[in-house]
């Protein structure tokens, strides 16, 4: 997506779509950023990944106007050529950015004081997909799988094989970058690491025979993959405005629970293939439950894990790492 804000992309719907032209009414030419609707505080958000199902709750948040009903007007920033929420973060160029809860340990190892405050889902979504004749991880040892070249992959891969019993060391890893569902389907690879919810459901919706292990089940902690994060200066500064968002996202989340069709519509004006979206978001949507919460033993177990499998060098502290919701 280019530098600017996309209004398309952001307001799809009627709702929107007229937010979007009360904003431009009072701006010279509609060429800058949105101001505030009504008494609605502007919060941008940076996506982490092409909108899918995952980010249903603040899609549902912005098509049942539970981000307007908390004084707020959520407006989403999709990535570009990869993610860089974190980046638009740090320089003070989004409010809010969803992240990849290991993304965020990293960031907090190279002195980015980001902190998460809410889970967009409950549970890891990484896994080790293969072609079918691969019928459980170790088989893995001699063949070849394709990872993005991100450490996060090894150690999914790695937990993944050595938890059937396999030797991490013999499987062929090669650098696929992004391209997990084109390079299974071509062959060049037997397996891939990817998430279980977008590309495990591409390639089912293709029709194309795979088996997942997915990584708890061999010996991963269950962990929140996608965490919304802000930086701790603005959560000091602001931290009415960071709740304000905690609590619609989480409002928007059951209302996508209970009717998931404007949610729905709100990402496929965001550029999302309508058929995918409802088969991702059925596959993902036990996972939102709780919707949003922040768990100080999953989060410690976490911890424990990604240092065990050389995604971070040192244990992080949850306590300055999250905002964690009381027992």
């Amino acid at each position: 997506m280019a530098d600017a804000l996309r209004p398309q992309a952001i307001f799809p719907t009627v709702r929107g779509a007229t937010a979007f032209i009360a904003a431009c009414a009072v701006l010279v030419g509609c060429g800058g950023a949105a101001a505030p609707v009504g008494d609605a505080r502007p919060v941008t958000l940076a996506l982490d990944f092409t909108p899918n199902a995952v980010h249903a709750g603040i899609y549902g948040a912005i098509a049942s106007g539970a981000d307007h009903e908390r004084g707020i007007g959520l407006r989403v920033r999709e990535p570009a050529s990869g993610p860089d929420g974190l980046k638009l973060l740090a320089a003070g160029r989004v409010d809010v950015a969803v992240l990849d809860i290991h993304d965020l340990g990293l960031a907090r190892e190279r002195g980015v004081d980001v902190v998460g405050f809410g889970a967009l889902v409950q549970r890891p979504l990484a896994a080790v997909i293969s072609k079918p004749a691969v019928r459980r991880p170790r088989e893995l040892e001699g063949r070849r799988v394709g990872v993005t070249g991100l450490p996060s992959d090894d150690a999914v891969l790695r937990a993944v094989v050595e938890g059937d019993g396999g030797r991490f060391e013999r499987v062929r890893r090669v650098t696929i970058g992004f391209s997990a569902v084109p390079s299974l389907v071509a062959g060049k690879v037997d397996a891939v690491t990817a998430f279980w919810n977008v590309e495990g459901i591409a390639l089912r919706e293709r029709g194309v025979r795979t088996r997942e292990f997915k990584v708890e089940r061999f010996g991963a902690p269950v962990y929140p993959e996608v965490v919304l994060v802000t930086m701790r200066r603005t959560l000091e500064r602001d931290p009415r405005t960071v709740e304000r968002v905690r609590a619609a996202v989480a409002a928007g989340t059951e209302a996508a629970r209970r009717d998931r069709e404007p949610a729905l519509r709100e990402l496929a004006g965001a550029g999302a293939d309508a058929a995918l979206l409802r088969a991702q978001f059925e596959a993902v949507e036990p996972a939102f439950r709780p919707p949003l919460r922040l768990d100080r033993g999953a989060l410690e177990r976490w911890a424990a894990w990604d240092v065990r499998f050389g995604i971070l060098r040192e244990r992080p502290d949850v306590d300055r790492a999250f905002r964690i919701d009381p027992p």
